[in-house]
């Protein structure tokens, strides 16, 4: 299909986006487009103005930041996959972004983009929130941080207001007793993922600490998976509550129950290839 009209701006700072989005009703940013232009395509989008940020090398970026590693919000899949910081210091970053859709979506694809969209079945942010990620939402009134916590809030809904612009995302750096793995089951490998699953811990006297799970396609948002967490860091079997609190979706994927039976199976999968590195 064609996409309804829309006037098109590019930004030529964070300022100059914020102030156009602002400007009015219903604007849409640009960035790399790879999930905006298919909503575009079916006229589930139909925004009077789409903002393209697409040029704001500022905002493309992968940098030490001390006890984390800073993101630009423009950073392509693939250069977040490649970056030599996130695989030494973060690697389920760099891991999580190389299974992203194809070589062509990784290069056009950004971190940001897939965080700002808010789509329950990325592996992104399900990826931070493990991590307990901070993101910068830039506005009119300045910079704000929001943990990846209070991030997700709905399907395609998060944080960032209508006037905002995602701007950085920072991931606390693993040390080396850290262990860790992102596994994701896909009818094909261009797929968004039936089920996901993010697990991180701090190894500790044979056992773990800090455990944190995510999960993917489990509901609304991605979800921690609090009892599974416990009971990895207890040694019990994290699987057997891996669907505790979680809403599935029914799809041409699977049913709810089907999801709910394979995120058992793909988080006893996950923490045995974490407690194996």
């Amino acid at each position: 299909m064609i996409p309804a009209p829309f006037d098109y701006e590019v930004a030529e700072s964070v300022e100059h986006a914020i102030s156009l989005l602002g400007g009015r009703d219903d604007t849409k940013v640009l960035a790399g487009g790879h999930s905006l232009l298919p909503l575009l395509r079916l006229r589930l989008a139909r925004p009077s103005l789409l903002v393209d940020v697409g040029r704001l090398r500022e905002l493309s970026h992968v940098r030490d930041a001390g006890d984390s590693i800073a993101i630009g919000a423009l950073t392509r899949h693939h250069d977040v996959a490649t970056a030599p910081l996130l695989q030494e210091h973060c690697p389920i970053v760099a891991y999580a972004a190389r299974l992203i859709g194809d070589p062509q979506v990784r290069h056009r694809g950004t971190i940001g983009g897939s965080l700002a969209h808010g789509d329950p079945a990325s592996d992104l942010p399900a990826v931070v929130l493990a991590l307990d990620a901070e993101i910068d939402i830039a506005g009119a009134g300045g910079v704000r941080t929001v943990p990846a916590a209070e991030f997700f809030r709905g399907v395609f809904e998060t944080a960032v207001g209508p006037a905002e612009l995602v701007t950085e995302v920072r991931v606390p750096k693993q040390s080396g007793d850290h262990v860790w793995s992102y596994l994701k089951f896909r009818r094909r490998a261009q797929d968004w993922a039936t089920v996901g699953v993010a697990a991180v811990a701090r190894r500790s006297n044979g056992g773990v600490e800090e455990a944190a799970i995510s999960l993917v396609s489990m509901g609304a948002t991605p979800l921690r998976a609090g009892a599974s967490e416990a009971a990895w860091s207890a040694g019990d079997d994290p699987g057997a509550a891996a669907a505790e609190g979680t809403d599935p979706p029914s799809d041409t994927n699977g049913s709810a129950d089907y999801r709910r039976h394979l995120v058992q199976v793909l988080v006893r999968r996950a923490v045995e290839e974490a407690e194996a590195r």
